[in-house]
């Protein structure tokens, strides 16, 4: 018997973003009602995806050159519509498949978040995920009145706190708290629902929730720990990892890490899923996904740019500053940690021009070929590495590339017993744990 495996889907905030490219139709001008993205969902809850993750930032990027110009000229990351919202509307257009929304522990009170959270869990009967993250922009954290953002482990020290606030605010409504007895008139048994009063170095929160219980007593959470302190994070809290890592060797590696940190946390390590972004390149024949590859990786000096310019965004480093045909050197960043090294590894001595022209090849493994042909990688790189599934992502979302997964690769997948062909449960958390 093959080894099942989970699938998920990165989707990168804004269907906006796609707007230039072939086969994305009129998502330039429609982008602001919610259509594609719940046909989308739709379509990878019939391929019997475990979930789609909303991801998020709060602000306009402007790392890059010191300007907006070219985040807003591309539509790069921006517009963004707020992840709970569409979350919502996704989770009332399907039945089976996981909402996971992106929230950040700077920029909502751990009471709000936990409400929030709660209240997508009931109205999805079950089937909300937290995607948990710390923040990494000076930009966004002035969008909440903060000077900047605390230096990166410190981040995490703060996130522990408030993962304990709001785990107990989840767990303020005991099991059984609702009797809804017509006999007797009584709705909620009131010592079943306690105050938390929780006094911690960051927050001080009274509690209890108002808004009733999660459905799944926890939501699922989600993490992108890549440093060792991001690591140390998500193999405490985390019940699926975003994990981008190169090469089966180096996934193997982190997988194992991960798994290790659970033990040591008393946590079973069955019981996190770390899913590896992937960009699969998907073609009839192998020539045909090879000249898309190749089209894929194609540089201009403005394509050059905007690679940077995500870059740029992520790490809170200005690229455009560097000369473009010098190697990079030694560079540090308060931003994604892990963003940074995986670029520095990849570039070595290269120049940051030769360096932005590999960038683009998304992924912790090339996936190009014929469904076939790509559903024989994925299989064979998961028994190397031991699991637990991808996550996949595109930077040029459309109907078309949807429709190469959920109906090409995604049946291939199934006729290998790869992936599920059904939905075993209900709840977004027992599916994630099915195998």
């Amino acid at each position: 018997m093959a080894r099942q495996f989970h699938l998920g889907w990165f989707l990168q905030g804004s269907s906006a973003q796609a707007w230039g490219e072939p086969w994305t139709g009129n998502i330039g001008t429609e982008w602001m009602v919610p259509d594609f993205f719940i046909e989308m969902t739709k379509n990878l809850e019939r391929a019997c995806f475990d979930y789609v993750l909303l991801e998020d930032s709060s602000y306009i990027g402007e790392s890059y050159g010191g300007s907006r110009e070219i985040y807003l000229h591309h539509g790069l990351s921006t517009p963004r519509q707020d992840p709970s919202i569409v979350a919502a509307l996704l989770a009332r257009e399907t039945k089976r498949i996981g909402i996971v929304t992106t929230l950040g522990t700077f920029a909502y009170p751990p009471y709000l978040l936990a409400r929030q959270i709660a209240s997508l869990d009931q109205i999805s009967s079950g089937r909300i995920g937290w995607n948990a993250v710390t923040g990494s922009s000076d930009y966004a954290a002035r969008n909440f009145g903060l000077d900047g953002m605390p230096p990166h482990d410190e981040r995490y020290d703060i996130a522990d706190e408030y993962m304990e606030v709001v785990r107990k605010l989840w767990g303020s409504w005991e099991p059984g708290a609702i009797i809804a007895n017509r006999d007797t008139g009584v709705l909620v048994d009131h010592t079943k629902v306690h105050a938390i009063d929780h006094v911690g170095k960051h927050f001080k929160v009274r509690g209890p929730l108002n808004s009733g219980p999660c459905v799944q007593g926890t939501p699922v959470i989600a993490q992108a720990g890549g440093s060792p302190r991001g690591r140390a994070f998500a193999s405490q809290h985390a019940d699926t990892i975003v994990a981008m890592v190169k090469g089966t060797a180096g996934m193997k590696a982190y997988r194992d890490d991960i798994r290790a940190r659970m033990v040591a946390h008393g946590r079973n390590p069955d019981d996190c899923k770390v899913l590896f972004l992937v960009s699969p390149v998907l073609g009839d024949t192998e020539e045909e996904a090879r000249a898309k590859h190749k089209r894929r990786l194609a540089t201009t000096e403005d394509k050059i740019a905007v690679r940077l310019a995500h870059l740029s965004k992520i790490t809170n480093l200005d690229f455009g500053a560097l000369p473009l045909d010098e190697p990079l050197g030694k560079l540090t960043t308060n931003g994604h940690q892990q963003s940074l090294d995986e670029f520095l590894k990849k570039a070595g001595n290269k120049t940051l021009r030769e360096a932005a022209e590999i960038y683009s090849d998304a992924g912790s493994i090339p996936l190009v070929g014929t469904p076939d042909q790509v559903a024989d990688q994925m299989g064979a790189a998961m028994e190397e590495i031991g699991g637990d599934g991808f996550l996949i992502t595109t930077n040029e979302t459309s109907r078309r590339i949807i429709a190469e997964i959920a109906d090409g690769l995604v049946p291939a997948l199934q006729q290998r017993g790869l992936t599920r062909r059904s939905y075993e449960h209900a709840m977004f958390r027992e599916n994630l744990l099915a195998f």
